[in-house]
């Protein structure tokens, strides 16, 4: 029969092969060389999980964690001796913790508790800060939330590119969103231009805790939309149906069947803004005035005094209290069980109804009110601070453009350039994207494996979100730029890299959060089959996992050039002195002498970083989870 072969001829062939595959052999070779290559291959992909997070923990590590401890240990070594006394001072003073001070100086709760309760109650700095980040988590819930309504219920041109954009003001440098609210809500600002025409009186909304809550609101409202419109998109369309023709009416319905699988998202997204609006710093800095502080820039302060010691304490307090909240929430997603794969999504609506009846105009009505807030809050700023660098006392002008560029021809060493700071931000994007998307990706995988402590795992893996760049930034300088004895020989790291490594920390854990979603709803029948069929693990990451998710990892790297470009706090520590200052940074040395020049220089942040994020995410399609 054609095709087969029969036994005493396999035994013939084999022999005529043995034959000529004698010890020289260059077929032998051949054979042993790539026997070896898949050996090492094979053995390299059964290893290389285990091989990236060793990596990766290592470099977290040398880049986060020890510079961290090394600002921390301030906290309880005075004159070169282990104490608490630093800790009890901060506990016991008033300035910190207002009337619950009280409880650590050994007063009765009862007494404490009458005095928070009455009207001249005192909060303290701590106090203050809890204050504003609730209010501004409220503000930006109430805000997000309708905005993701709209873009996951109804249809109209550039949805798309509005749900593109949702994101852009949380990337946005903070330094350049206090300008852009200077510039529109000052007594002069375009805001009240526009009270003006309406024959209303001018508005004073800076340095008052309105303004540091709008401007919170500003950033972060973008990003609970973001999360929640995922959760919209997610909802099952087939169970609502299902209510509505078991008699529930839309509100029940809405209320059973919906609200359910919006609360984890909400909660996540109140919870990132609440850590955020935590650990505040420019934005109270630039809009608060000098009576607003919040432990952040009180941490600011005592480093420019060098008393480090109680920036520490500080420091440990407001991470204690981020990941307080961090864990319960996670503790809270890990017992929520819904399950969205296969789901159909709700239909969207056309926002021009082809007859209006009045159920139709009532939601409608709602988006046109929703509509005006939103131009307040999200586009004003931003057009305010465009207007404020072409113009001037005169009207439309191009000076503060040409003093850029006049800054830039002299060249002095001890002026902020333009180019320079551009070109900054864009290498040191580039570093930090380099570094922050493999280990994003790589905590990523880990953090979504099941085993026991997996949420305590993944709080410390976000502590990054967390901690006070202001430290980041010391403990980088001290540890890394300053010199670490290690045996005989000092290991010391340029201030180039310690500001890469400053922004990849911080953009590596919104590389986890695009990520981590996606990895959690993969079928894991798809990965088994692989590994049935002789896939190692990496190679199932790397062919069937990675590809299901890749505009979960492209939002990713977005995120990581984004907030490398708008990084501030770690980075105006490290960069004083040097020539490694970034785009927002020379924003924040404008403010100080000129308003225009450093609305001039926001505008080419706001394109540069603009044009950026929108690439980047753009390349990696219409991403529909995570952030």
């Amino acid at each position: 029969m054609v095709g087969s072969t029969t036994g005493s001829e396999r035994s013939s062939s084999d022999r005529s092969v043995s034959d000529h595959s004698g010890p020289g052999s260059g077929q032998t070779q051949d054979s042993g060389t790539n026997g070896r290559i898949g050996w090492v291959r094979d053995r390299l992909e059964r290893h290389a999980l285990a091989v990236l997070g060793v990596t990766t923990t290592a470099v977290l590590l040398v880049l986060f964690y020890y510079p961290v401890a090394t600002v921390f240990v301030e906290a309880v070594m005075l004159d070169g001796e282990a104490t608490a006394q630093v800790f009890l001072d901060v506990l016991r003073d008033p300035f910190y913790f207002g009337d619950l001070a009280g409880l650590f100086r050994g007063e009765s709760p009862v007494d404490v508790a009458v005095e928070l309760l009455s009207g001249d109650r005192e909060t303290g700095i701590v106090g203050f800060t809890i204050y504003q980040a609730v209010l501004s988590t409220i503000v930006s819930v109430a805000l997000g939330v309708p905005l993701a309504y709209v873009l996951a219920r109804y249809e109209f041109p550039g949805r798309r590119t509005l749900r593109s954009l949702t994101i852009l003001p949380f990337v946005l440098p903070s330094i350049m969103v206090a300008v852009g609210f200077r510039a529109a809500f000052a007594e002069d600002g375009l805001f009240n231009a526009v009270l003006a025409l309406a024959g209303l009186g001018p508005v004073e909304l800076l340095f008052s805790v309105e303004a540091v809550v709008l401007a919170h609101a500003f950033y972060n409202a973008p990003l609970v939309a973001r999360v929640t419109l995922a959760a919209w998109e997610s909802v099952d369309a087939s169970a609502v149906e299902t209510a509505r023709s078991l008699g529930a009416n839309r509100l029940q319905a809405f209320r059973d069947v919906i609200a359910p699988q919006l609360y984890p998202s909400v909660l996540m997204g109140a919870a990132l803004t609440f850590v955020f609006t935590f650990g505040t710093f420019p934005i109270v800095l630039a809009l608060g005035g000098i009576e607003l502080m919040t432990v952040e820039v009180r941490v600011f302060r005592l480093i420019e005094t060098l008393d480090y010691g109680e920036a520490a304490v500080l420091a440990i307090i407001e991470l204690g209290i981020s990941l307080a909240v961090l864990y319960a929430y996670l503790r809270y997603e890990a017992r929520q069980s819904i399950d969205t794969r296969g789901a159909r999504p709700l239909p969207r609506r056309p926002l021009v109804p082809r007859s209006l009846s009045v159920r139709a105009a009532l939601p409608r009505l709602g988006i046109l009110v929703y509509t005006l807030i939103a131009l307040v809050v999200f586009v004003l700023p931003v057009v305010s601070m465009i207007e404020a660098s072409l113009t001037d006392a005169g009207g439309l002008t191009l000076d503060n453009y040409r003093f850029l560029l006049e800054r830039q021809a002299e060249g002095a060493a001890f002026q902020v350039q333009p180019w320079p700071a551009v070109r900054n931000s864009l290498v040191f994007a580039g570093g930090s994207l380099l570094l922050a998307l493999p280990m994003g990706v790589t905590v990523a995988v880990l953090t979504t494996r099941r085993y026991r402590g997996r949420k305590l795992v993944d709080v410390v893996a976000m502590a990054p979100l967390a901690i006070s760049g202001i430290v980041v930034g010391i403990g980088l300088l001290r540890g890394l730029v300053f010199g670490v004895e290690i045996g005989s020989r000092r290991l010391v790291v340029g201030g180039a890299v310690a500001v890469v490594a400053a922004h990849a920390v911080a953009a590596y854990p919104f590389v986890v959060r695009t990520v981590a979603p996606g990895l959690e709803r993969v079928d894991r029948h798809l990965v088994e089959s692989a590994r049935a069929l002789g896939a190692s693990r990496t190679r199932a990451l790397v062919d069937v996992e990675l590809p299901l998710i890749w505009p979960g990892v492209v939002a990713g790297a977005a995120f990581a050039v984004a907030i490398s470009m708008g990084e501030f706090t770690a980075t105006v520590v490290l960069a004083t002195g040097t020539d490694w200052y970034t785009m927002p940074v020379a924003i924040e040395r404008f403010i100080g002498r000129r308003l225009g020049p450093a609305t001039a220089m926001g505008v080419v942040l706001l394109l540069v970083t603009s044009v950026s994020f929108l690439l980047v995410d753009r390349l990696g399609g219409e991403y529909r989870g995570g952030l």
